[in-house]
């Protein structure tokens, strides 16, 4: 009996075993994810964070790749691309994941994927349709108190007293002369009124004496050829002037205020160029810069500049230009990494089946 009953549970237990065993076995099998250490920095439309959450072009990219390859990916987020890199080269990041530019030099010391986007740098202004009524009123007053209008107005008082001077002297001793007073003053303002009215050509009297008519037909025409010589001048220098106030492209920034991010491909480009720039720390820092006339224009990833123009600044701020030092952005890695090959693997397959144009839409829209 007692045997029977020994058996009983030895069966029993056996059979217990073997259900636990067939009951674990999928989970066995199944791998562990492989953890992936991801390095960005916040740069919209490329990364963007809201409430925790990260979101943008290249986190979607990257996370398809993550996707497709079971990778689980451990976000860090990095102050600015040259965090991103430093935090890569130390190997504290298996991957950095933004807008990191593909150059020669980092070339030497990183591994870099297929590209992930095609781009370069555009220059960044503030809208003339910002504050049309203060842009008005601001060319007005530069018009008026300009050196040109100053000078020229300077000789045409000079060249006034002239005629005035001789035909006061003929004509206050003119019984009906046009100069009601003998004396000096008041009688030269009275000339003198009269010859700054033929300039303008609004005189409203003409002189009584002989000589003083002749003075006055050869003033007349001195006042036609000046003032047409005049206008010539003053249009021709207000229209040099606006054209060295605008910027319409890279050739237009020597001698303006340019602002960019330090330490990022659009700073090399300005010092390679000669051109002076401010650097400041974050786009932003350059964006709110140029809205507050601080500087003249921004110079960065083409890119991040039209998402500011069409998002960020509401109406106060136009991308001009064309897209110059074109350039590729990737995904970073350390020099050797065993991810390059099957991130670039993935990445290509994403540009096969339409999943890349997908997420390109996505954030850019269609091209």
């Amino acid at each position: 009996m007692t045997t029977k009953l020994i058996l009983r549970w030895s069966r029993a237990l056996v059979l217990a075993l073997v259900g636990i065993l067939a009951w674990s076995a999928p989970g066995l099998a199944q791998p562990k994810a492989k953890s992936v250490s991801v390095s960005v920095r916040v740069l919209p439309p490329f990364v963007e964070q809201t409430n925790g959450a990260l979101s943008g072009f290249s986190i979607d990219i990257w996370n398809e790749i993550a996707r497709r390859l079971d990778w689980h990916s451990v976000y860090e987020i990095a102050p600015d691309v040259r965090g991103q890199l430093t935090a890569v080269a130390g190997r504290s990041a298996d991957v950095g994941v933004g807008a990191v530019s593909i150059t020669a030099e980092r070339d030497l010391q990183f591994d870099f994927s297929q590209p992930i986007l095609n781009g370069g740098l555009q220059i960044l202004v503030r809208s003339e349709r910002a504050n049309p009524e203060s842009t008005a009123l601001t060319s007005l007053l530069k018009l008026l108190f300009s050196p040109a209008v100053l000078v020229w107005l300077g000789i045409a008082v000079l060249l006034t007293i002239i005629p005035a001077h001789i035909v006061w002297f003929v004509e206050r001793r003119h019984p009906e002369g046009m100069i009601g007073s003998k004396s000096y003053f008041p009688g030269i303002f009275q000339a003198f009124f009269w010859g700054l009215g033929t300039l303008a050509t609004q005189a409203d009297s003409m002189p009584r004496h002989w000589v003083s008519r002749i003075v006055a037909i050869l003033w007349m025409f001195t006042s036609v050829v000046f003032v047409a010589f005049y206008t010539a001048t003053l249009t021709a220098s207000l229209t040099v002037a606006q054209f060295r106030s605008q910027i319409n492209g890279p050739a237009d920034l020597p001698g303006k205020t340019v602002a960019t991010v330090s330490g990022t491909t659009s700073a090399q480009y300005l010092q390679n160029n000669g051109i002076q720039f401010k650097a400041f720390a974050t786009i932003d820092d350059a964006r709110k810069a140029l809205l507050t006339k601080q500087v003249d224009a921004v110079v960065f990833d083409a890119p991040v500049v039209q998402y500011i123009a069409a998002h960020q600044s509401m109406g106060a701020a136009m991308v001009v230009g064309p897209v110059f030092n074109t350039q590729d952005y990737g995904l970073v890695f350390t020099n050797g990494s065993e991810l390059r090959r099957p991130s670039d693997a993935a990445l290509l397959a994403m540009r096969e089946d339409g999943t890349y144009d997908r997420i390109s839409e996505k954030w850019f829209g269609k091209k």
